[in-house]
């Protein structure tokens, strides 16, 4: 996990994402303003405050990785999140975990399953049937992994569209 913090001291005077709802606390796709942390030996005690509502909060963590699983720090967001929809951070944050490992290779291993079977028992000459699945299967990868690309990068632009019409302050430089 990239997130990690190696002090929770260093949470301190920052925002973070939630990426996980706390019950009566934080909804997760809400910006956090750390106020003030802890460290005893029965785990981490964290002040917050909400930025959208400017309620305070505390909560209990037993590790700083169980708190960054929690939230992350995300300067895009904690920068522009007064222009998006809860709804929009929430997807940002699907978007955003995905992987080749957690979104495409499900997908891909029950395509190819799929795609063999069919091939071998439906093509009579078991040579023809193996060549067609191994041409399928580089198909199927491959548009997969495309589609997995753009959707990210559709998702993307469309949130830096929709930030850049609310915002006043210019453009937004896309690195």
């Amino acid at each position: 996990m990239t997130y990690l913090l190696n002090d929770i001291q260093d949470a301190v005077d920052r925002k973070f994402l939630v990426t996980k709802t706390l019950p009566r606390q934080a909804e997760a796709g809400t910006v956090v303003h750390i106020m003030g942390t802890e460290q005893n030996s029965g785990g981490i005690t964290v002040n917050y405050r909400v930025t959208s509502t400017k309620q305070d909060f505390s909560t209990k963590f037993e590790s700083i990785k169980d708190f960054c699983k929690w939230a992350r720090p995300d300067s895009f967001i904690a920068r522009y999140s007064e222009n998006l929809s809860l709804k929009d951070v929430q997807q940002y944050i699907k978007v955003k975990n995905r992987s080749f490992i957690n979104f495409c290779l499900p997908i891909i291993l029950v395509a190819v399953a799929i795609i063999w079977a069919v091939c071998l028992i439906a093509i009579p000459t078991k040579w023809v049937g193996i060549v067609i699945a191994a041409c399928m299967t580089v198909l199927i990868s491959f548009l997969v992994w495309t589609f997995f690309k753009t959707s990210k990068t559709k998702f993307m632009t469309r949130l830096y569209g929709k930030i850049s019409s609310n915002w006043a302050g210019g453009s937004i430089v896309i690195k």
